[in-house]
């Protein structure tokens, strides 16, 4: 005992140490990340050209699942306790983030739509609002990754095929018939597209303007790698591999559509599409007319490639693509633009013999890099092998030289510029190339004459973020019927639970129920496989570990909460229903503390959901969405929804949430218990002025979300301290609860006279 009374206090300073050690370099880990996601912001790197992740802060339980999945650096990082979006420009759309999530906290969106003129007005069936039988396909519809476009054609294909075998009449095709599916592009989406087409046994064909299969992708450097997922090609099967060179997958497509005998043309240019008045459409290319019931726009959204209209961009040196880096030695190139496409192929460049490339970009600072590009660029401009000129521009090109324009304090990395002569703002280099990377003009004008819409209105409305709870209701509710069952077992055995402790040996039914016995003995034994099985989501967690264990993040997730709840179940049970002094009673007793100390916090999570900033959340932000939801008080309200905003603000500034961890739990049950009497009492009022039920609806639901919020500005620190009380509390406590069921069960092995013979499944008996 005395080596134990040494050891316990011993151990608990360890472990004070390593909690505050551990609680800086967390603080220094979100300060780093915060910092980098306000340089993220200054540079305009933070926002998604197109798809990005999006996090419930409801939902998010700050595991860092996300960020580890996540094969973009630094797209996403943790900010105390949350996830974050960092730099959303390098969000390519791979989704491997929303799959790790355990508790669905996380998925892949457009962002706002509602302005967005840049994205086609398509229904759930990639249809064009307006014009039935034109469908999208691919990167036009705002999703790039080659896994989504496969889908996508896969889909337009499928639904074409339903509608033609709905059709009344249709029979044998017939010589001039027009075809069921006209497929224009032939990437990924039309490829897709069409094996499926010829597998449900449509007439169909693809064109491109393209010389060789494979759109967007034909057109990569030599040996590009393409980051996808696991897709499933019509008429081949799983592709299961993450990463393919831009050789294999062109290589695969091609030989898919020689195997398949696709009806592919290439070279064949789309001048314009109409749709006539029986409903079938013209497609007008520079070879010719074809006619077709429906028709697949997948035609990607690069477009031609822009042009910086300035003189001598017609000579043979100009480029807009490279495809083969190695063919240029000894040349003094100029790659224009700062993109992940003008970056590779300077790179690409500067890696041949010879060569002295520099890199002109518009602006001060390169904003929407992958991070490895990034890494890639500064490391070859440090070694001298690539010069970067910022905030320059274009003025003109000649056979050996370039003229450009840059501002009076623009930044040159990579030393001098190549026996250049400069001027206050013009700068002239010697030059043999110039690959130019601007960006393409996407083929919106002839979309729109097709029939295709961008008005924003015109696009299935989203359903607002709703309020998806906690993710406890089943949980809680397992619970409460296995406490139901627990009831029934002491009331069954009411004649020997009933018993005082000390008397309970004299009881004929002691061998069978006291913790020792059968019942007892496997209520404890299956506690503390539960709780094995409870710990293992820390190792499904492990970066390491978790890639080798079956099944998803999210489903541990739930198998983490169900094993906890029930290992305190049968530990009840296993107790006797009395909480007896030493390392089991305390045991017993840490652990209800952990699950409800896991079930409140989940509530707190889900009622005061954390901001991206070092303050867990920004007053800035508050205010911003307060007035957000002010301003649609009144729409709907005639006049009430004023009368609800003033209450609900009277409500949060009179809540009282105290200092302690007690006080502040008090405050905020208190708090919403105030609230919903007096929500009760306006909707009262709203029905007997004769408020349509709809609008007194929005308007509460107004009234619930900005008493949130005006709570959380009101009583800022008070929040604050709540939210870091009880990450500690479930975190430690956890940690002790684990140490005292191993000395619990260590002591019980040792001086509890535990006989194993008793459990019927290792072959004793009663």
């Amino acid at each position: 005992m005395n080596w134990f009374a040494f050891l316990v206090p011993l151990g608990l300073l360890v472990l004070a140490i390593a909690a505050l050690l551990r609680r800086r370099l967390e603080l220094h880990s979100y300060a780093s990340n915060l910092a980098e996601r306000k340089a993220a912001r200054d540079r305009g790197s933070h926002r998604a050209r197109l798809q990005h992740p999006k996090v419930d802060l409801s939902q998010c339980i700050g595991c860092g699942a996300c960020v580890r999945a996540c094969p973009e650096d630094g797209v996403l990082a943790l900010a105390y306790g949350q996830a974050v979006v960092v730099h959303g420009a390098r969000c390519v759309g791979h989704g491997l983030c929303a799959a790790a999530c355990p508790t669905a906290a996380i998925a892949l969106t457009l962002g706002d739509l509602k302005d967005r003129r840049d994205l086609p007005a398509v229904d759930e069936h990639l249809e064009a609002v307006g014009t039935p039988g034109l469908f999208l396909a691919g990167e036009i519809t705002g999703f790039a990754l080659v896994r989504t476009a496969v889908e996508h054609g896969t889909l337009v294909a499928r639904e074409v095929a339903a509608r033609c075998e709905a059709t009344p009449g249709a029979g044998p095709a017939e010589k001039g018939d027009p075809l069921d599916l006209l497929v224009v592009g032939l990437g990924p989406a039309g490829l897709s597209c069409l094996l499926a087409a010829k597998e449900k046994g449509l007439r169909c064909m693809g064109i491109d303007q393209a010389a060789e299969l494979g759109g967007t992708v034909a057109a990569y450097p030599r040996r590009k790698l393409v980051m996808t997922q696991p897709m499933h090609l019509p008429l081949h099967g799983r592709l299961n591999r993450l990463e393919y060179t831009k050789e294999e997958l062109v290589e695969l497509w091609q030989g898919l559509a020689a195997q398949h005998r696709l009806p592919v043309r290439t070279s064949v240019v789309l001048q314009k599409v109409e749709r006539g008045a029986d409903g079938v459409f013209t497609v007008f290319t520079d070879q010719g007319k074809v006619r077709a019931r429906h028709v697949c726009l997948a035609v990607g959204r690069r477009g031609s490639p822009q042009k910086l209209g300035v003189p001598g961009e017609d000579l043979p040196k100009v480029a807009y693509s490279l495809l083969d880096a190695e063919s240029y030695h000894g040349r003094r190139v100029l790659v224009v633009g700062g993109g992940d496409s003008a970056i590779e192929a300077a790179l690409a460049l500067a890696e041949q013999e010879g060569n002295e490339v520099t890199i002109s970009y518009r602006r001060s600072s390169f904003s929407r890099l992958k991070a490895r590009n990034e890494e890639r660029v500064v490391e070859a401009v440090e070694q001298g092998h690539v010069r970067v000129l910022f905030e320059s521009t274009v003025e003109s090109i000649a056979e050996d030289h370039v003229v450009l324009r840059t501002s009076g304090a623009a930044p040159v990395l990579g030393g001098g510029v190549g026996g250049g002569t400069a001027t206050a703002t013009c700068l002239e280099l010697p030059n043999d190339e110039v690959f130019v990377f601007a960006g393409g003009t996407p083929p919106f004008p002839l979309l729109e004459a097709a029939g295709v819409s961008f008005d924003p209105e015109l696009r299935p409305q989203e359903l607002p973020d709703a309020d998806r709870g906690t993710g406890l209701l089943i949980a809680l509710s397992a619970t409460l019927f296995g406490l139901v069952v627990l009831l029934l077992v002491r009331m069954v055995n009411a004649d020997y639970y009933g018993l005082h402790p000390a008397l309970r040996p004299g009881s004929p039914q002691h061998d069978l129920l006291r913790p020792q016995g059968t019942v007892g003995l496997s209520a404890g034994l299956a506690a503390v496989a539960l709780l094995l099985v409870n710990l293992a989501y820390l190792l499904r967690r492990a970066p390491a570990i978790g890639r080798r264990l079956p099944g998803s993040l999210k489903n541990w997730m739930s198998l983490h909460v169900a094993t906890g709840l029930a290992a305190c179940l049968l530990a009840m049970l296993h107790s006797g229903y009395h909480l007896r002094r030493g390392a089991g009673g305390h045991a017993l007793l840490a652990m209800v503390i952990v699950v409800v100390a896991g079930v409140v916090g989940r509530w707190f999570y889900a009622f005061v959901p954390r901001a991206q900033n070092g303050r867990q959340q920004d007053l800035d932000e508050l205010q911003t969405q307060v007035a957000a939801i002010a301003s649609e008080w009144d729409e709907h309200g005639r006049g009430f929804g004023s009368r609800v905003r003033q209450r609900v603000d009277e409500l949060a500034e009179r809540a009282q949430l105290g200092r302690s961890l007690v006080a502040r739990i008090g405050g905020l049950l208190h708090g919403q218990w105030r609230l919903r009497r007096e929500l009760d009492r306006l909707r009262q009022e709203g029905r007997a002025e004769g408020i349509p039920l709809t609008e007194v609806r929005h308007v509460l639901s107004l009234a619930e979300r900005s008493y949130r919020l005006a709570l959380q500005l009101v009583h800022f620190e008070e929040v604050r301290g709540l939210m870091s009380t009880w990450r500690y509390i479930h975190r430690w406590l956890a940690l002790l609860l684990t140490l005292l069921v191993i000395v619990h069960v260590v002591a019980a092995v040792r001086y509890g006279g535990i006989d194993l013979s008793v459990l019927p499944f290792l072959g004793g008996s009663r």
